[in-house]
Formats: C-alpha cells, sequence, structure tokens
C-alpha cells in the first residue's frame, strides 16, 4: 500500500524535514514545500533516501530547473509500456535468460546524467525497484534523492491488472509509448 501525505499527523510521530543542503538547487516556495512534505513522510528515519512523492507532487516538481525524473525500469518496460516525457533511463536492472539482474553500472550511469545537488526523483513500475534505487543513489553521494510512490503503473487490482487503482498512468499524467 503507497504511502500517502497526512498533513493530520501527530507531529511527535512525523521526522521534521531536514533544511535543504547548499547544493540543492534553486526551487522556487511550491517546490520546496513539497520536497518538504516528501522529507516529512520518513517517518522515524526508516528511509534511507531523501523522501517519498507522490505521482501529482512529481509531475509539479518538473517544473522545475535541477529536477530529474529517473526512470529505472527496464529498457524494455520504457519502450513497451511508456515513459514520461523528459524523463531519462537509468535501468535498476535487465532481463537476461537468467531473469531481472541488478544493472552492475547503475551508479556510473545515474553519475553520466546528474549532479549530487539534482534532485531526483525515482521511478519504476511500482515503486519497489525506485526505493532501493533511491537509497543507492543516496549512498553514492546524490543526497537528493526520492522516491516516487505508486511508480508508473501502480499495484495490480484484486484481477491482476496495473493502472487500474494507483500509479502516473493511472492518475491521468502525461505519458507516451514510443516503439
Amino acid at each position: 500500500m503507497p504511502l500517502e501525505s497526512n498533513h493530520n499527523a501527530d507531529p511527535a510521530a512525523v521526522h521534521t524535514a531536514a533544511p535543504a543542503t547548499p547544493t540543492e538547487p534553486r526551487l522556487s516556495p511550491a517546490a520546496q514545500a513539497i520536497l518538504a512534505t516528501a522529507r516529512a513522510r520518513n517517518v522515524n528515519d526508516s528511509m534511507r533516501y531523501a523522501g517519498a512523492v507522490t505521482p501529482d507532487e512529481t509531475h509539479a516538481l518538473m517544473q522545475e530547473a535541477g529536477v530529474k525524473v529517473i526512470d529505472v525500469r527496464s529498457r524494455a518496460e520504457w519502450v513497451w509500456v511508456g515513459r514520461i516525457p523528459g524523463s531519462i533511463l537509468v535501468p535498476w536492472s535487465h532481463f537476461t535468460d537468467g531473469g531481472l539482474v541488478r544493472n552492475p553500472h547503475f551508479v556510473d550511469e545515474l553519475k553520466a546524467v546528474a549532479a549530487p545537488g539534482d534532485v531526483l526523483l525515482m521511478l519504476c513500475r511500482s515503486a519497489k525497484r525506485s526505493k532501493p534505487a533511491s537509497e543507492t543513489a543516496v549512498a553514492a553521494g546524490f543526497a537528493h534523492a526520492f522516491d516516487v510512490l505508486e511508480g508508473f503503473e501502480g499495484d495490480p487490482d484484486a484481477e491482476g491488472r496495473r493502472n487500474t487503482v494507483e500509479g502516473w498512468r493511472f492518475r491521468g499524467l502525461p505519458w507516451r509509448l514510443e516503439m
């Protein structure tokens, strides 16, 4: 089940948002407020990444300089399922004859497209791979790596279908299919 913004939560139970570091890009007050909310979702410091943003928050943040949506799905998913315009593909894993295996060049590929001060919004299919990708990014020096809750397609419904209960596409946000 995805985490949701909890504006009415007990202040003692919610982690206080950390102030922006000097290396974070200059962002509008609206973007700063979104990231403060995303950081506050880190209840009890349980996340080993900057925080978590919703698909709608991600869409709003994409308009800011220094913010990048990093799609960590496989190239096959990016091509055959669809992608967010302006997103950057940096696969967390690859399909092989033996199944899905972790991309050993993930950090190097991330460093090729992003700077340590960038705000990175990590997206996968259903927010499962984006969490460890965000953790790895933070460990590699990308302090502002956020998980995108719900992912591109979201979790499946009771009949196993995606895009029906949550996710980027379910929310009607812009995406395209290019084969």
